[in-house]
């Protein structure tokens, strides 16, 4: 039955979109946020890490977000209990993205916990935009491999390089994973429903994130696709309604 449903989900092979189109775009958004690493070398360099700790996060958590959030947190003073809370929470979106993944790229058992460690925003992204699946495996495994190993080299040169570049922030470094993901998401947008998720879930994202610690305010702009449904549902049943009373104005007084 899973096997029905994931295959339900993709469309037929002969969609037109080639192996080499799929890799290409896999490859720039890999090669594009890989990049940012060296932000994140910078940044964990000057928070107090040493380069085996940073070099350590980046091969062994591999989720830009929550590896920023505790290096973040620790260089602002806090404490390193709180950071690693931060980091957690805001890395708990991963295992959403894992079962829908799941389904899709449908790995033999042995091989999913390996490409566990690939489930973050960009593969995801990428896997998903695919018409079929083995355009979503090609998608995935060109996406992680390119970046994985990018993210990981860019790490140790920016922790190396940490004085010679200096704030990464001037140069727009800490931005350009965000922006790529965005990029891959608005086209995807398609539908009014869809585009009000979105736009809820970046005003509660954005208006929680002064008043709750790191990682929360993702948490709960989640919240926007049920309260976005529950409302269009509400909607809709209250539009059915009306109808029917229409209909029932229509029909003639001894008719009924």
């Amino acid at each position: 039955m899973a096997e029905q449903t994931a295959l339900a989900d993709i469309r037929p092979e002969d969609d037109g979109k080639t192996d080499a189109a799929v890799v290409r775009d896999a490859l720039g958004v890999g090669v594009a946020v890989g990049l940012s690493g060296f932000a994140f070398g910078v940044t964990s360099a000057g928070s107090g890490l040493t380069l085996l700790q940073t070099c350590a996060l980046s091969l062994l958590v591999f989720t830009g977000a929550s590896q920023f959030a505790l290096v973040g947190a620790l260089a602002a003073g806090g404490n390193p209990l709180t950071a690693a809370a931060g980091a957690f929470f805001l890395g708990v979106r991963n295992a959403f993205y894992g079962l829908r993944l799941s389904q899709l790229l449908a790995l033999p058992r042995a091989v999913r916990p390996f490409a566990a460690q690939w489930v973050i925003d960009e593969t995801t992204a990428v896997a998903l935009a695919q018409p079929t699946r083995r355009a979503t495996r090609i998608g995935f495994t060109v996406t992680g491999l390119s970046l994985y190993v990018l993210w990981n080299l860019t790490t140790l040169l920016g922790a190396l390089g940490a004085q010679a570049i200096g704030d990464t922030g001037a140069w727009g470094l800490d931005a350009a994973g965000p922006a790529v993901f965005l990029a891959l998401l608005a086209p995807m947008l398609r539908t009014g429903t869809e585009r009000a998720v979105a736009g809820l879930a970046v005003l509660l994202g954005l208006g929680l994130l002064p008043v709750l610690p790191a990682g929360v305010p993702v948490l709960l702009a989640a919240l926007a696709a049920p309260a976005v449904l529950f409302l269009e549902g509400r909607r809709k049943g209250t539009s059915g309604i009306s109808s029917d009373h229409a209909h029932e104005n229509d029909v003639p007084e001894e008719d009924r």
